[in-house]
């Protein structure tokens, strides 16, 4: 029986994970901003029959807290199997709106949380003889986006963190999946900071013809059962990850052209 550790649990991808491997009858402990918002997915994974839940609620931007919330994640059940590091928070601003202060507190929550959690996970996993971390990127974290120069810089420096970890401890029984999702059917535009550091609050046409949450959550619990290095997350729009890898002129190009929203 696992025991499953979701940040950014309360909706979207985490919380069709959170779903997916309740089913499985995982151990689960859900981590997000608000105790409100995530005691309604708790009650959900246990009528879908996870053997048990906590519930840890705490602020990613705040790393006073992240030292102590990884300790409580890890004794709530002892122990923690499959971490999915998925929490984040995303923009809607030109370089020019774009303060340094929203620059910090994305990368604060998108970058420097998930890489304080796993840090901390890690003695702990080695101890344990090994275990499973999965991070949520995006491909936007594959090559510049337009009005997403804090939330694109994040992703690109979590494939850095992430690809090391992958090489310094494939040997030592740490498996680590990169999660890469395009567009999701998710609250993550509603929620993405506009000019002045407000919620953007509406959902973007994009995101709204996305992939839906549960088919994303499919494929990425079955990435990470299987180990796998990376996992691709979405429909059409995945395509530039290949045109940048192998067309990196004509990726520029069309990127200039994408709707940022």
């Amino acid at each position: 029986m696992a025991t499953v550790w979701i940040t950014g649990a309360s909706s979207g991808i985490g919380e069709a994970c959170a779903y997916r491997y309740a089913v499985q009858g995982a151990r689960l402990v859900l981590t997000s901003s608000s105790r409100d918002r995530l005691e309604p997915v708790a009650a959900g994974c246990r009528e879908k029959g996870a053997a048990e839940v906590g519930v840890l609620p705490c602020d990613l931007g705040d790393p006073s807290g992240l030292e102590a919330l990884v300790a409580a994640a890890w004794d709530a059940f002892g122990g923690i199997d499959i971490a999915f590091l998925n929490a984040g928070i995303s923009q809607r601003t030109s370089i020019e709106d774009t303060s340094m202060e929203m620059i910090r507190k994305i990368m604060e929550i998108d970058y420097f949380a998930p890489v304080a959690i796993a840090k901390g996970l890690l003695p702990r996993m080695l101890k344990a003889g090994g275990g499973s971390i999965a991070v949520t990127t995006s491909i936007a974290g594959r090559f510049g986006f337009p009005l997403r120069c804090g939330y694109s810089s994040a992703k690109f420096a979590l494939y850095g963190f992430f690809e090391t970890m992958q090489a310094e401890y494939a040997s030592k029984g740490i498996r680590v999946t990169i999660v890469c999702p395009g567009r999701v059917r998710t609250n993550i535009s509603l929620r993405a900071l506009d000019k002045g550091g407000k919620q953007h609050g509406e959902m973007d046409p994009g995101q709204a013809g996305g992939l839906a949450a549960d088919k994303a959550a499919r494929t990425i619990v079955r990435a990470i059962a299987r180990g796998r290095r990376e996992v691709f997350v979405g429909r059409k729009e995945l395509i530039m990850v290949y045109i940048k890898r192998f067309f990196p002129g004509l990726c520029a190009r069309l990127a200039r052209k994408i709707k940022p929203v």
